[in-house]
């Protein structure tokens, strides 16, 4: 009896470690949110950007924002949408770049 008992107990915590090894981290992800607002603030101070370019890319930010809050609302980010967000923010820094390096300015 007390064999099974600790055959139990192991198989429990055997099972349970890998729901702990998952994790709600996103440290990539918000360290890259960080440059692109550098950028964002860069092309504002520059002249770079518009009023109306600036508005839409902190848009896109928000959005990318509230998608990273809801894929940690289940308390565990997947890799599909830790790759979602990846992609969301590849486009997002396409558009910095090109709405940077267009030919209107905010002067």
């Amino acid at each position: 009896m007390k064999m099974t008992n600790s055959i139990v107990l192991l198989l429990a915590t055997a099972l349970t470690i890998p729901a702990f090894a998952q994790t709600t981290a996103t440290p990539h992800i918000g360290k890259r949110q960080v440059a692109q607002q550098k950028r964002i603030a860069d092309g504002v101070r520059s002249g770079e950007l518009t009023v109306r370019e600036t508005a839409h890319l902190e848009m896109r930010e928000a959005k990318i924002q509230a998608d990273k809050k809801a894929a940690k609302a289940d308390g565990v980010v997947t890799d599909a949408e830790r790759a979602k967000l990846q992609a969301e923010q590849n486009r997002a820094s396409r558009k910095i770049y090109n709405k940077k390096h267009n030919l209107r300015s905010a002067q």
